[in-house]
């Protein structure tokens, strides 16, 4: 228990990360299979789907990312994000996160009394799935952030990769060495947070 509880203080958004990897890339797979098949889904429904990009895969994807955002973001801005893209590339891989809709769907016609929860709890699966993930490679001492460039990018990801129309792409998960801890984090008191009757 010890060591899950200092994963889940661990996992923070790490934005400052590098090529390398203190773990070879079978044992990230595995990381990413076992997370995929473990993380509960309202009616088993088992409907969060996912992409890993590693070395030129990982390297395609932020270029995409970054010449999409040039087209919108302010050339007096641009400096920036492309310093904050390429920090990502930077690093060693990125996971896309998807939500496979059509079984979704189905369920809301098979559950029509539940038909509105289904999205909802499909949702909490998909952020389950990513917390597991970010948690399991911080305790690898991987770091990670969560990104999300969807609207932006998503034509050109899922053309480039040929993805199921029916894969809604939810985030993106930029992860590699650590070379730049978290900083301090502050807390809001937990008698704020938890109340607990005996």
């Amino acid at each position: 228990m010890t060591e899950l509880f200092t994963a889940i203080e661990k996992r923070r958004s790490i934005y400052d990360i590098g090529a390398e990897s203190p773990i070879d890339d079978e044992r990230i797979k595995e990381i990413i299979r076992h997370s995929i098949k473990h993380t509960p889904t309202a009616f088993n429904s088992q409907n969060g789907r996912v992409i890993l990009l590693l070395n030129e895969e990982n390297n395609k994807f932020w270029d995409i990312t970054l010449e999409e955002l040039e087209k919108i973001v302010p050339e007096e801005n641009f400096s920036k994000t492309k310093e904050k893209v390429e920090g990502f590339k930077a690093g060693h891989g990125t996971v896309l996160f998807f939500e496979e809709m059509k079984t979704v769907k189905d369920l809301q016609k098979k559950f029509p009394l539940y038909s509105d929860n289904f999205s909802v709890w499909s949702k909490h699966s998909i952020g389950m799935l990513q917390y597991i993930i970010w948690t399991s490679l911080r305790a690898e001492d991987l770091g990670a952030s969560l990104q999300h460039y969807t609207e932006v990018i998503k034509d050109r990801v899922y053309e480039e990769w040929d993805i199921n129309e029916d894969w809604k792409l939810v985030a993106q998960m930029p992860f590699g060495k650590i070379l730049t801890e978290a900083g301090e984090k502050e807390f809001m008191p937990m008698g704020k947070r938890l109340k607990i009757y005996e």
